[in-house]
């Protein structure tokens, strides 16, 4: 256990050589997870990963070195090799770090790993016999769960000191359907900064259910016809649109090397008035939710669209300074190996005022889209391709008949500038966000109507 001197002694250690702030993070995660494929167990995990990783910048040069080894020699050395690696000028630093106290704590239950791996198995195969009943066009069923306790320590030479301990659960079902040659998928992949009531939260049998009933219907639907037409993104689809099409693109480090299509857009009109796009850490219980973020930064709330206007972007302790912000509190990293960049948390639409079933029913003719599936985008323009694993048609104000094979096409920034119709509802999706290397996040949006978006589909 390295102690507060132990800490002070690191960093100043680090900055021997000249630099501007040097940082230790020191991390020991404490991992499981159950894999159930083909009617049985196929994979059973567990296990411990600790190291530290440390930190110096010097104007905008950054050095970072890693260490599985958390002793106080092996840290001090690496600090000293980190320091000749740089040639900055000298500053006098005098440390002084001042603990800092969680401003919440994970509301926990059941600590997973007070959990026995019997009970854990016992909820997979309850998913897996669940999915199963709906009959023989159910071809494979796959349930993963995977539980995550993660103490950290993170402490910096602006006297940052920050122990947090931070307890994520999630598990992921996903159910494949097949007939005369068709397969639709179904999944739903719910979690949290939860324990192990998880499974009270998001009961297996309904969420197992939820999965096979999609993968069947969508197997019995007709294709989606193709077009220009009007889209309903329903609060089910959950926030994939705005993380992937608009939220990479209002992070600090894409702006900072100029290849957002947000860049220098502060105070500008950037979507519509009824577009209100939030970024927030601090909601209990959400997958990308914490305390500190992975620098010490309190998790914060931070509107970055307000009705329509662009008013910020998502920064970590590097990339504020060179753009001239405030830090957001959204320095991420997957582990100890990586130094931090700027990340989503929980990204969400704000919830409007009306009703989600009358923006359905001002719809003539258009596209219910109720899940999305996966997709690509292009950070520098917005452009993206999605594809959605539950439609269905709208016709003169109801929904008709659910549609296989959708794909959306658009353009990120635009398809904001459009939305015309927000509702009042809210629904999430929890990921893994792949940039760079992995991080926890949440998505959310409500109902919202797209006057006009390219559907691919058969003509």
């Amino acid at each position: 256990m390295l102690t507060k001197e132990n800490l002070e002694e690191i960093l100043s250690t680090a900055l021997s050589n000249g630099g501007d702030f040097a940082e230790v993070f020191i991390e020991e995660s404490n991992v499981s997870s159950i894999t159930c494929e083909d009617n049985k167990i196929e994979k059973l995990s567990s296990g411990t990963d600790a190291g530290a990783g440390i930190r110096v910048i010097a104007g905008k040069e950054t050095a970072y070195i890693a260490s599985s080894d958390t002793s106080f020699a092996s840290l001090r050395e690496a600090a000293l090799k980190l320091a000749g690696s740089l040639s900055a000028p000298r500053k006098k630093h005098k440390i002084d770090l001042k603990p800092s106290v969680p401003h919440f704590s994970n509301r926990i239950k059941l600590r997973p790993n007070d959990v026995a791996i019997e009970k854990k198995r016992a909820k997979i195969e309850l998913l897996n016999r669940t999915a199963r009943k709906f009959g023989d066009r159910i071809k494979q069923v796959t349930v993963r769960y995977a539980d995550s306790n993660q103490a950290v320590t993170i402490a910096n030479s602006e006297g940052i000191y920050v122990e947090d301990n931070r307890i994520r659960s999630r598990y992921f079902i996903n159910v494949i359907a097949g007939k005369d040659g068709i397969l639709q998928t179904g999944y739903e992949a719910p979690g949290g900064t939860v324990g192990f009531e998880l499974f009270e939260l998001y009961p297996p049998e309904e969420y197992a259910a939820k999965a096979a009933e999609r993968a069947l219907k969508m197997l019995e639907a007709p294709h989606a016809p193709a077009g220009k037409m009007m889209v309903v993104l329903s609060s089910e689809a959950g926030g994939t649109l705005i993380h992937e099409a608009c939220g990479h693109a209002l992070e600090a480090d894409f702006i900072m090397k100029g290849t957002s299509v947000f860049g220098g857009k502060i105070g500008q009109k950037v979507a519509a008035d009824v577009v209100t796009v939030i970024d927030d850490a601090t909601l209990h219980g959400r997958f990308g939710s914490f305390s500190f973020d992975d620098e010490g930064t309190p998790g914060q709330k931070t509107v970055l669209i307000e009705n329509g206007i662009l008013k910020g972007y998502m920064t970590d302790h590097f990339s504020a300074g060179l753009v001239g912000l405030g830090r957001t509190g959204n320095g991420r990293r997957q582990s100890f190996r990586s130094k931090p960049q700027p990340r989503m948390t929980n990204t969400i639409i704000a919830p409007g005022e009306t009703e989600p079933a009358e923006i359905v029913a001002s719809v003539r003719d258009g596209l219910l889209v109720k899940r999305m599936g996966g997709g690509q985008v292009d950070v520098t323009n917005g452009d993206f391709v999605f594809e959605v694993t539950e439609g269905y048609l709208i016709g003169n104000g109801r929904i008709k008949h659910p549609v296989r094979g959708a794909i959306l096409t658009g353009n990120g920034p635009k398809v904001i500038s459009l939305m015309d119709m927000v509702g009042s509802d809210l629904g999430w999706q929890t990921g893994v966000c792949g940039k760079y290397d992995h991080a926890p996040v949440g998505d959310a949006q409500p109902t919202t109507r797209i006057p006009e978006i390219i559907v691919g589909g058969r003509i």
